[in-house]
């Protein structure tokens, strides 16, 4: 098949594309750059040079493609609303990623009991409401497949031009700078994750068999961020040390966007639908083993 894939530079498109790369499939990446366009062919995906605000560039590209995946930015409405109706009528497939904070919780690094899966009634944050709307735009377009995967707190090295995640290294990098681990009020708030690798599977079985209006998690366990400050304090010979932060401190390292709605909120998710429709069977290592003797570790 011929894939389009707008975030074929990034974290999960770049990874995404090398799967399909390895199965024999053509990927096409959108490419803002005459250097991301060189980097994107060094790695097998010809460019599509254009940006996410260039609807003309994406609607042509999807036309020409059988398969467009959306990987740049979960908000972006312009560009979702452009390769929907460029593909309406047309039967073939949009997969738009999106992410499990659609039913995050901000609680300033404490925990919140709530669990979720894919057929759990929710209300978004208010930062998240615009994302659920595009990715129920995705889903109930007509004329075409529509289908979101909502990843949670992704670890593991990337397989793209950029092979890193946000919030693990986010963390590492404090630690290193602090010389302890840092978390967010107790840090007991908690996060589902899944490992790169077994994402990619994901996009993979998706674009095999998933029906037009599928809505996946991708989680495979889940961690409190102290848990996971405490293996990294362990990885970096801090003795499995660490220290609280305000909301306050945390925004001046990360941002109040990120601070609040990502580190340190919780994103409970199952991925029920996951498992039982595609078969998808998440085989890489867990988050504390990948930041104690994995990547990270390295």
């Amino acid at each position: 098949m011929k894939i389009f894939i707008v975030g074929a530079s990034g974290y999960i498109g770049g990874s995404v594309a090398a799967a399909l790369l390895r199965q024999g499939h053509a990927v096409n990446g959108l490419a803002r750059s005459s250097k991301t366009a060189e980097a994107l062919q060094q790695h097998g995906i010809a460019p599509v040079h254009g940006a996410l605000d260039d609807a003309a560039a994406l609607a042509s590209a999807a036309k020409d493609a059988d398969v467009t995946i959306g990987a740049a930015n979960a908000d972006h409405r312009g560009a979702a609303e452009a390769i929907v109706k460029a593909l309406a009528g047309t039967g073939r497939t949009y997969l738009h990623t999106s992410g499990s904070s659609i039913v995050g919780t901000p609680a300033d690094g404490e925990l919140v009991p709530a669990v979720f899966d894919e057929d759990t009634k929710f209300t978004p944050p208010p930062a998240r409401k615009a994302r659920v709307e595009i990715d129920n735009m995705v889903r109930g377009a007509s004329g075409m497949r529509g289908i979101v995967i909502a990843p949670s707190l992704i670890y593991g090295r990337g397989h793209g031009l950029n092979p890193n995640s946000i919030q693990v290294p986010w963390l590492i990098a404090l630690a290193k700078k602090a010389g302890v681990a840092k978390h967010i009020g107790s840090g007991e708030n908690r996060w589902a994750n899944v490992h790169i690798d077994d994402l990619t599977t994901l996009y993979v079985l998706a674009i095999e068999k998933a029906p037009a209006g599928a809505f996946y998690f991708a989680e495979n366990g889940e961690n409190s961020m102290r848990e996971a400050c405490q293996a990294i304090s362990r990885m970096l010979g801090q003795g499995g040390r660490t220290q609280s932060m305000t909301i306050e401190e945390a925004a001046a390292e990360w941002g109040e966007g990120p601070a609040n709605d990502t580190m340190g909120s919780n994103s409970r998710v199952r991925a029920k639908r996951s498992r039982a429709e595609l078969n998808w069977q998440p085989k890489a290592r867990s988050l504390i083993e990948e930041i104690e003797r994995g990547c990270y570790a390295e």
